[in-house]
């Protein structure tokens, strides 16, 4: 690749000022809380990262400060500092200063770029209470400053010679904008080991001042290494798939392999090293080369039983795929917010298509004996899905089964049949499950208690799994099937919430139940059905002399110290240590009530590293959740409510 390219003052292009960040971020990294947080790293990391995507520099650097200040540093062509012709005064003030400005938005001075729309390093400045940044560029070192969200504090200025070249941005984000401002090293660990598997050659340092900790990751076989990564631990069928190709300056790089124990598909896909979390055109082209292919050579080779075809649902069983497309601005890329979770440009779709297509006929007809198996596994599934429709079906005409009345017996149905606005709450144990059934809106909220720790699932067989009164009972309840017969659009409840007590055991259920739907019924929670019920910790009360009850509920130590400064003296304080010390209003009011209670939500933002974590703390070895375990859990926190009332 040519490093000769020409990137100045005159490559900087504006597009509009920097207007509304601090009163509206939400627009520009998503939220301000903890992902929000992070996204500020992101976007100063993805222009490094971009650099180095287009050749310019082999070592990229993060440093995590003790006050949680960051420093990124590059080995790029560094940020240009000279004046713009057109607007006279330094290209780097500008860049820092303006919503969509920077070299990004033609092919002059990037081949490939992840920062599209041109906003983040702006974003970024603009949520920090300081920002320094320092360029090595054309023999000089020049520093600039900012600060309370973007202010100039310190102009730029030349600070000396040197023989360097790149970047080093350090900023802070801004405290009174996001909920904390704690840098989460297992975050950055993932990112930046994300990145090095999809820049093979460059090389990534992480460093936590904070506690001494550091890492460095190289991949010289990039997402084929990334893909064995992720399939440690789990029974593959034969060898990853892997092919490159090159059309029209679109470089796409797909890897892909199947897993015999796994009913879901896991797709994960990248454009311009940035994860497009909701997939998009590139993979559905993906999902229909892979199709045609399969089906094809049924046709081609006499391996069609009965008369229906495979659907893509069948052939993607237990796939787990790596999609990366570096494409150049003049691609006309297109996403869905500036976050850029989703490509949606529409071309990409018979691309992708096309390729896929040729590449993995090819695949199959030169490996005849995974094509077989991997025929044989996607008619199973077929088989499987139309005998679980069927027995649905006759399920309908017949009364209800033993099994069904026994079920019945258990669950407190709720008295609506539209299933979009109904919700089963999940509850640990029988006497808060009574509870909840006198504080439920019985219109639309159904009961389910369940009784202690049920199974394993990571460590079950299925057998084992399906035997499991509990998570029978589960399954029953939702509706829609179970492992590869589950289907998301049967599903009786639209919110399947956990309902557990705030201490180790609750957490322990919560986990459980969470693999179990991990494992058997994974698109209950990618399509967002799945939540974690969030009871107060605390209630904070004091009695007027008229009689009536101020009262505060408080989710964490913040709340609570709020709660008590607002009440004032004189107040008591309930420690809710389960959700049986509520009685039927105050648990209807905190914690199933709508109009008052909070939810949180169960995603899965990265599939791989999902997946690592459950083999590590579900799986069967012991020494690898040890060492996690004390790697990242501090068991010397204190309860600074217990020492405040032993005062």
């Amino acid at each position: 690749m040519e490093k000769k390219v020409e990137y100045n003052a005159s490559n900087i292009d504006v597009l509009e000022g920097l207007e509304a960040v601090r009163t509206r971020p939400g627009m520009y990294i998503g939220s301000t809380d903890t992902y929000g947080l992070h996204h500020l790293v992101w976007e100063i990391l993805d222009n490094s990262v971009d650099e180095a995507l287009n050749g310019f520099g082999s070592n990229i650097k993060v440093v995590i400060h003790k006050d949680d200040s960051i420093t990124i540093s590059d080995e790029g062509r560094g940020i240009p500092c000279d004046i713009h012709p057109k607007f006279k005064v330094p290209a780097i003030q500008i860049i820092l200063t303006t919503l969509h400005s920077g070299g990004k938005f033609n092919s002059n001075s990037y081949k490939s770029s992840g920062g599209l729309h041109g906003v983040g390093s702006s974003v970024t400045n603009a949520l920090s209470s300081f920002m320094d940044v320092t360029v090595y560029k054309d023999g000089k070192i020049y520093n600039i400053q900012f600060e309370n969200g973007g202010k100039l504090k310190k102009p730029l200025e030349v600070l000396g010679n040197t023989n360097k070249h790149g970047t080093v941005t350090t900023f802070k984000p801004d405290p009174t904008i996001f909920k904390t401002t704690n840098i989460s090293y297992e975050r950055i660990f993932n990112r930046l080991q994300e990145s090095a598997f999809l820049l093979k050659g460059v090389r990534f340092y992480l460093v936590d001042e904070r506690d001494n900790k550091k890492d460095e990751f190289f991949y010289k076989d990039g997402i084929k290494e990334y893909l064995s990564e992720s399939s440690v631990g789990k029974k593959v069928l034969g060898i990853p798939v892997y092919f490159e190709e090159t059309i029209d300056n679109n470089y796409i790089e797909i890897s892909f392999q199947y897993y015999l124990d796994e009913y879901t598909e896991n797709i994960r896909s990248y454009v311009n090293n940035i994860h497009t979390i909701d997939g998009g055109s590139h993979e559905t082209g993906f999902k229909l080369g892979i199709t045609r292919a399969v089906n094809e050579y049924i046709e081609n080779n006499g391996l069609q039983k009965g008369k229906l075809k495979l659907e893509g649902s069948d052939i993607r069983e237990g796939l787990n795929a790596i999609i990366s497309l570096r494409l150049p601005p003049e691609a006309s890329l297109e996403f869905e917010g500036q976050t850029k979770n989703k490509l949606t440009t529409p071309s990409f779709i018979p691309l992708i298509n096309n390729l896929v297509y040729q590449k993995f006929t090819y695949y199959l007809n030169e490996n005849k004996d995974f094509a077989v198996k991997l025929v044989q596994k996607a008619q199973d599934s077929l088989a499987a899905r139309m005998a679980a429709r069927k027995a649905k079906e006759e399920s309908r005409t017949k009364k209800k089964s033993k099994e069904q009345v026994t079920l019945s017996e258990k669950l407190t149905p709720a008295q609506s049949k539209d299933y979009k606005k109904n919700e089963l709450f999940i509850v640990e144990g029988d006497s808060a499950g009574g509870t909840a059934k006198k504080g439920r809106n019985p219109l639309y909220q159904a009961i389910l208690p369940i009784r202690g720790k049920s199974l394993n699932a990571e460590k079950s067989t299925v057998e084992d799994v399906l035997k499991n009164q509990e998570f029978a009972t589960v399954a029953n309840c939702i509706g829609a099937g179970f492992g590869n017969t589950f289907d998301v659009q049967d599903i009786h409840y639209n919110k399947i919430i956990i309902m557990t007590d705030a201490d180790s055991d609750g957490a322990h259920i919560q986990t459980l139940l969470l693999t179990f739907f991990y494992k058997y019924m994974r698109p209950l929670i990618t399509e967002g059905h799945v939540f974690v019920a969030m009871p107060p910790l605390y209630r904070v009360y004091k009695n007027q002399k008229n009689g009536k009850v101020i009262e505060k509920y408080c989710y964490d130590e913040n709340d609570l110290a709020e709660a008590k400064k607002e009440i004032g003296p004189g107040y008591s304080i309930n420690r809710y240590k389960g959700l049986g010390e509520m009685n039927d209003q105050q648990l209807k009011y905190t914690t199933m009530d709508k109009a008052h209670r909070i939810l949180m939500k169960v995603s899965i933002a990265d599939p791989i590293v999902c997946a690592k974590k459950i083999e590590i703390l579900m799986g069967s070895d012991a020494e690898k959740r040890k060492l996690w375990l004390e790697e990242y859990v501090d068991f010397n926190e204190k309860d600074e409510f217990v020492k405040e009332l032993n005062k």
